[in-house]
């Protein structure tokens, strides 16, 4: 190819790429100026939630114990440790001293300290140690065996220890966090801790039934009798009493005396020096399926399965001025005379009626000397319902 012919074609090349890129270049440009914006990309987040800093843990844990802590410190003081000291005499004529313990706590700011009636219980000598080691002697200021409480008076003086308050146990809850703070085993100003397990249980006395009994794991052994149950704000809710145990031991089964039947008795024993129970004034026993087959073959017709089958009424009480009839004859079962043919009680203020266990503890827990309760008894198969005024029971204050 000659020069010239080769320049002519280069030129030619050089020209239509020229204008190849003129083109390209206003496509470029007029697409960024005349065409709408693209859709943005949607984009899913995905939020994992954080677990908490363990810091936040701890602070909450540590603000736990503090509390503890610190209820401990503020009522500790008051819980004393009460020695129970009485005489044995030998064979020989020698005097042996005979020593139990338990607890108790500072209920005001008189020297009045609540304890239970057992701790207590055939005192010939009351001894009262408090947290700072000081010592001294204690007089009895009113029991009631039925609740097992008892109160006991020291004078310390200005050294008294600040009272604990008592709370309110009819807010409790099944769950709740309590402490027990006592003398177990004799080892004092011992704390333990645990939760409410139970309430409204019903335990046996010395003298009767204990109803509205709250049901604890925190450990009480053996000298922890008569030490408060607390709340975490440093109130009393029970008095610790009781325990089930095959070893004598704790075993996370607990009972103690509520603290509203602490501030119902404890009231009466100070000003009164016993509790005044509310009283029928009726001698009964509770039927059951092999009472009733008994009854029956013995020609004695029973037509309820349940309640309490009225034996004798005493002369002038609560029960005989309201109508209510005893047995009017009498059968023999087993080595054993029983009047029939009396009244049967089954319920209460609309309460039903099986045992005396459920009689005694609604009447001791819902009612006061004073009241007039309704009564529904079965007489000739036939119910009525008579009122009796409830007389104080014979014999409490002597």
């Amino acid at each position: 190819m000659k020069n010239s012919t080769k320049k002519r074609f280069f030129l030619c090349i050089s020209a239509i790429a020229l204008l190849l890129l003129g083109s390209l270049g206003c496509s470029l440009s007029s697409s960024t100026i005349s065409d709408p914006p693209a859709e943005p990309a949607v984009v899913t987040v995905v939020v994992t939630p954080t677990p908490a800093p363990l810091a936040d843990e701890s602070a909450s844990v540590q603000a736990f114990q503090s509390r503890i802590i610190e209820v401990y410190k503020a009522v500790s003081p008051a819980v004393v440790n009460i020695t129970n000291r009485g005489y044995a005499y030998s064979f020989f004529g020698l005097v042996i001293p005979q020593e139990g313990s338990g607890s108790g706590f500072i209920y005001d700011t008189e020297g009045h300290i609540v304890t239970n009636y057992h701790v207590i219980k055939n005192a010939e000598e009351l001894i009262v140690t408090l947290a700072d080691g000081q010592v001294y002697n204690a007089t009895i200021v009113g029991v009631d065996p039925s609740n097992d409480l008892a109160v006991v008076h020291i004078d310390a003086g200005a050294n008294l220890p600040a009272p604990i308050a008592l709370g309110n146990s009819d807010k409790l809850e099944v769950g709740q966090f309590v402490l027990a703070i006592g003398n177990p085993f004799g080892l004092e100003q011992t704390l333990t801790s645990g939760v409410i397990s139970a309430l409204g249980r019903v335990i046996k006395s010395s003298d009767g039934f204990i109803g509205e009994a709250i049901q604890t794991d925190a450990a009480i052994n053996p000298g922890n009798s008569g030490g408060p149950l607390l709340d975490l704000n440093g109130h009393v809710v029970g008095v610790n009493s009781q325990i089930i145990s095959p070893s004598g031991a704790s075993a996370g089964i607990g009972f103690a005396v509520s603290g509203n039947t602490v501030q119902r008795v404890v009231t009466e024993l100070i000003a009164r020096g016993y509790y005044p129970h509310p009283w029928v004034g009726a001698e009964m026993v509770a039927l059951t399926p092999a009472l009733k087959q008994t009854l029956n073959r013995a020609g004695v017709d029973v037509p309820v399965d349940a309640g309490l089958l009225v034996l004798e009424t005493t002369a002038g009480g609560p029960a005989e001025r309201a109508g209510i009839q005893g047995g009017d004859r009498v059968v023999r079962i087993g080595r054993y005379q029983v009047p029939v043919g009396g009244d049967i009680i089954t319920a209460v203020n609309g309460q039903s009626v099986t045992d005396l266990e459920a009689w005694t503890v609604y009447l001791e827990t819902q009612t006061t000397v004073g009241d007039t309760v309704q009564v529904d008894i079965l007489r000739d198969g036939a119910t009525q319902t008579v009122s009796v005024n409830l007389a104080e029971q014979p014999g409490m204050g002597q």
